[in-house]
């Protein structure tokens, strides 16, 4: 499965449009590395445990997203877009969603 956020696959063409897929996912920050992150902002430097959530969380949504797609007979998604949310009492949740346009191509190149 092609995922991309172009509008288009260059060189190629779009058979079919299916409209748009998503995914979401929400994943809670624990006290400990909520507690070291405070430790990281002080003393300056990057959060390791909070980028891996953040990857993580990524990946679930990208995932979901392609899943849709699959069940919808796409071989990609266009377009895509991530948006970032921190929700929940003291903003202690992430949100990600991934959203883009399922599609279908001719995997054939039209570039000689």
């Amino acid at each position: 499965m092609l995922i991309t956020t172009t509008p288009n696959i260059e060189g190629h063409d779009i058979t079919r449009y299916y409209g748009i897929v998503s995914g979401e996912t929400i994943i809670g920050a624990n006290l400990v590395r909520d507690l070291f992150a405070s430790v990281r902002d002080i003393v300056g430097g990057r959060s390791a445990s909070y980028e891996e959530v953040l990857r993580q969380a990524k990946e679930t949504a990208l995932r979901e997203m392609e899943e849709q797609a699959v069940k919808l007979g796409a071989n990609a998604v266009i377009g895509v877009d991530l948006d970032f949310e921190t929700v929940g009492g003291n903003s202690s949740m992430l949100m990600v969603t991934a959203s883009g346009t399922a599609v279908y191509y001719k995997i054939e190149s039209r570039v000689p």
